[in-house]
Parts: structure tokens; C-alpha cells; sequence
């Protein structure tokens, strides 16, 4: 992996003050559709300009603030699902796609012995930091061999909180550390932010996607969460698909729900995109880090697409 500048960017430092902003205007968007919401009404809600609030979501998005809502009114883009093809057929009515070139991360990956999973990773040192990104603050997890484990927390007084497992969720930096270490309790964990940053400047600046040199990624899990998220990573920016279609290419057409709670366990957001697999009728269903932030970075892969 080659080494670049450990000091973050300032790109993703602007990133991440943009990601806020969005994340406001599409949960707004979404749970007020009803309403109609106009441009006045994001304005006092964000605080930004009217012209920048409209360029900065646009960049994010593929579409203004007025086209998300649009398609949010059409029942959600009309859930057009193509007779199983991974392909999410509605997302060119929500904006989340684009037939533009298509752009993605090249990855590597191996897997870590059974027995390490088993063991609660005893005897593995993970290294982690806190970094900006376009979705929030990233946590990185890294070991020697590779990107182990990539989270986000949410700053603020009042932490964002979602819902997995049944258990209520808190995204600040202290529980997201948390959760992640509860994957791996035996592990060693040591903060290093020095190690951590260039994982982040590669995950989070596009022009960091080099196919000559992918990004090693470590995936720590049981056999078969391992294989699933090997299925995940085979899914292209701009599609998706379904937990039953990635349970038939799996083998296993009878195993949707236990390929949903491995999707549920993945690791390492985004990078092995989770965010791309929908329900059967083509909503938007849950994610461990919030289902604005899934919105968010499908919109964000849109405007990479479209680039």
C-alpha cells in the first residue's frame, strides 16, 4: 500500500462539515415529505445560504434538494425491482444512481482463521483512530495486514441513535468505539492515529482508487459471515441488490434472513458496501449506522457515478 500524507485532508475535513448539512436535509426530506418542504425551509433548518445549500446537496446527491423530494413523493421511486436482477431499477427515480461511468474502490482481501473469530481475536493487536470523512467522523481499525474494521460516529451533545439486533445504538465516538470492540474482545487495542490515517486519505479521496494497487482488507468473522461479505464486495457502485439474491448466489436461497444478519455484522462499512443491499421490494432497509447515512452514501456514490 503506498504511504501518503498523514495529516487528514483537508477535503475530508470539508467533506465531513458537508455531511452534516446533508444528513439534515434528507432526514427533513424524508420524514416530512408530506409537507413539501421548500428551499426557506431547509435554509433556516441548516443555516446555510440558499445557492450553496443547493450546489453542496446537488454535488452530494445527483439532484437538488426540490428532485430528491420529487422522488421521495413517488412512493420511493415506484420500488421498481427488475424480476431479481441486482440491478436497483428505482434508483434512477430517487437519484442514487447513475448510467454515467462507474467508479468504485478496488479491494483485496483474506480472511482470518476461524479460530481467531472464535477466540474473541486473542493474540491480534488492532490499532485504531478517528478520522473525517464525507458520512461523519470514520473510525478505522487496522492491523498490520490490513483494513480490519471501519465505523462512524456522529459529534454533537446528543448522539444519533439507531436500532440493530434489538439493542438501541448510540454513535458517539466512546460507544462506537465500544461496539466495535465488542466484535473482537480479546483483541489488543491500541490508539494510533499516525497508522490509521492512510487508510482513511485512501478509503475517502477517490483519486486514492488505484486498481494497479487495491486496498488490502482483513476480514475478521465466521465462515459464513465471511462469505457474505465477499458477496458484498462484488457488488459495483451504482447496483444493488437484494438479501435474497445474495443468499442464491450464496447457494443458500432459504438463508435471506441469515444473510441479513451477517450483512448486519460487517465490519467494514463502506468499503465492503453493505449500504448497496435492499429489501425484496426495494426499500431502503435498516443499517447499523442509520438509514440517512445509507441515503447519504448512495447519493454520494450517484455523484461519483455521474462524474
Amino acid at each position: 500500500m503506498t504511504i501518503v500524507n498523514l495529516t487528514p485532508s483537508t477535503d475530508l475535513n470539508a467533506a465531513h462539515g458537508d455531511y452534516e448539512t446533508v444528513r439534515l436535509v434528507l432526514e427533513h426530506i424524508t420524514e416530512n415529505w408530506q409537507d413539501q418542504p421548500e428551499m426557506e425551509d431547509l435554509v433556516q433548518l441548516t443555516g446555510m445560504e440558499a445557492t450553496r445549500l443547493q450546489k453542496t446537496f446537488t454535488r452530494w446527491a445527483g439532484l437538488s434538494p426540490k428532485g430528491f423530494l420529487q422522488a421521495i413523493t413517488l412512493d420511493h421511486a415506484k420500488r421498481l425491482l427488475d424480476d431479481g436482477l441486482p440491478i436497483l431499477e428505482a434508483s434512477y427515480e430517487l437519484g442514487l444512481s447513475s448510467p454515467g461511468r462507474l467508479h468504485d474502490l478496488f479491494v483485496t482481501h483474506e480472511s482470518m482463521s476461524p479460530g481467531t473469530y472464535k477466540t474473541g481475536g486473542e493474540g491480534i493487536e488492532i490499532r485504531f483512530g478517528f478520522h473525517p470523512s464525507p458520512f461523519g467522523m470514520a473510525l478505522i481499525m487496522a492491523t498490520e495486514r490490513g483494513l480490519a474494521g471501519l465505523a462512524f460516529a456522529d459529534n454533537g451533545t446528543e448522539p444519533t441513535r439507531g436500532r440493530h439486533d434489538g439493542e438501541t445504538l448510540r454513535f458517539d465516538r466512546p460507544h462506537a468505539l465500544e461496539d466495535m470492540k465488542r466484535r473482537w474482545p480479546k483483541a489488543t487495542y491500541v490508539e494510533d492515529v499516525a497508522f490509521t490515517a492512510p487508510y482513511a486519505d485512501r478509503v475517502f479521496n477517490r483519486q486514492n482508487w488505484r486498481a494497479e494497487e487495491p486496498l488490502r482488507v482483513v476480514l475478521i468473522g465466521t465462515d459464513f459471515q465471511i462469505r457474505v461479505w465477499e458477496g458484498l464486495l462484488k457488488i459495483p457502485m451504482g447496483h444493488a441488490t437484494t438479501y435474497s439474491h445474495l443468499a442464491q448466489e450464496l447457494g443458500n436461497p432459504k438463508a435471506s434472513r441469515a444473510v441479513g444478519a451477517a450483512v448486519g455484522r460487517n465490519p467494514i462499512s463502506f468499503v465492503v458496501p453493505c449500504h448497496r443491499v435492499i429489501g425484496k421490494s426495494g426499500q431502503l432497509t435498516g443499517y447499523h449506522w442509520g438509514l440517512t447515512r445509507k441515503r447519504a452514501m448512495l447519493g454520494w456514490e450517484a455523484g461519483v457515478s455521474a462524474a
